[in-house]
């Protein structure tokens, strides 16, 4: 099939024209990252399938996964040069926030690349070395929540869940796990939405691999966000309400509807007021965009969090967005499914 071709669409009982314009639209060949996570999740096309085979064999040679590997350095990290001293190695392939090699390495993994690219295995490889090694002087075994977390969820992605290194990540986000079901970044303190990213992680295995510790913590963490709606904790948060890529370690309501859907709440009535919220927020056009560019916060630590951080930008802020608008679809679609 040649991958230009138009793909029959059939996405349920809504407007069904706009959204076969929308979808026509993801499936647009300049993104292939798009267009096969648009084929597998709204689809429903099969690995096998030529046209995604096809697509997939273009992801690392034109739009946004070209873009992000075309300026990695010959060693496989982003960082202008090695470090020179103790703080700098302990910082490296971290900071500077958010244009290093961790948070590129997120936004890949995200877009479907694994270690069968040699620039990726690099990448992999690096984290081994130097963030995944006991007798590092920084090491992520027993981190925050949300680095333990988003390094788990990169690496499996990446095709590395049966690594021992993997696993012990996976054993500290079942350790770390709150009372009430949540997780945070701060020592003795209750869950807080703001940390999704252990949820995330365990939703990158598959089942097969899930035991019955991490299936009792994802019951567990799911209900956590149920309770609390996707997005009702304390006094109204205007950044969980923006929709946003990358996400990094943020928090907002796609996220969560993002995560929950895909572990198998899509049917829970808990998320209608997100969901709700969520197709307010749909243009008239029937896509959706990048609200604000993180880091999107408020509060007294606001200017803390923006001080030295350059945004990593993929999509512009107020313009239609590929990828919010697919992964806004998928969780409507799941949500449709479930019902």
């Amino acid at each position: 099939m040649n991958s230009g071709a138009k793909v029959k669409v059939e996405l349920g009982p809504t407007n069904r024209d706009r959204d076969a314009k929308v979808v026509q639209w993801l499936l647009e060949e300049g993104q292939p990252v798009v267009r096969a996570a648009t084929l597998v999740d709204l689809l429903g096309r099969e690995e096998s399938d030529p046209d995604l085979r096809a697509t997939r064999a273009r992801v690392t040679r034109v739009g946004w996964a070209r873009d992000q590997l075309r300026t990695q350095g010959p060693k496989g990290f982003w960082e202008l040069r090695e470090p020179k001293s103790l703080k700098g190695w302990i910082d490296f392939l971290y900071y500077p926030k958010y244009l290093s090699t961790n948070w590129r390495a997120l936004v890949l993994a995200d877009f479907g690349l694994d270690a069968s690219d040699p620039r990726i295995k690099r990448i992999a490889e690096l984290l081994f070395e130097f963030k995944l090694r006991l007798s590092s002087p920084f090491n992520f075994f027993h981190e925050e929540a949300c680095v333990v977390g988003n390094t788990a969820r990169m690496m499996t992605q990446f095709g590395y869940a049966d690594d021992f290194r993997i696993r012990k990540l996976y054993d500290w986000l079942l350790e770390d796990q709150r009372k009430d079901g949540g997780w945070n970044c701060s020592h003795g303190t209750p869950g807080t939405l703001d940390v999704w990213e252990p949820l995330a992680a365990f939703a990158s295995l598959p089942m097969s691999k899930r035991t019955s510790e991490m299936e009792a913590a994802i019951s567990k963490g799911a209900e956590f966000y149920l309770r609390r709606r996707l997005f009702n904790e304390g006094p109204p948060y205007p950044p969980w309400l923006r929709l946003h890529y990358p996400n990094h370690y943020y928090y907002d309501i796609l996220v969560g509807l993002d995560v929950l859907t895909q572990l198998g709440f899509a049917g829970d009535r808990r998320l209608q007021p997100a969901l709700k919220l969520l197709t307010e927020k749909r243009r008239p056009d029937g896509t959706w965009q990048i609200d604000r560019l993180h880091p999107d916060v408020s509060g007294p630590q606001a200017a803390q969090y923006r001080k030295g951080v350059t945004p990593l930008r993929i999509e512009e802020p107020g313009k239609p967005s590929k990828w919010i608008t697919l992964k806004a679809l998928r969780a409507m679609k799941r949500v449709r499914d479930a019902g």
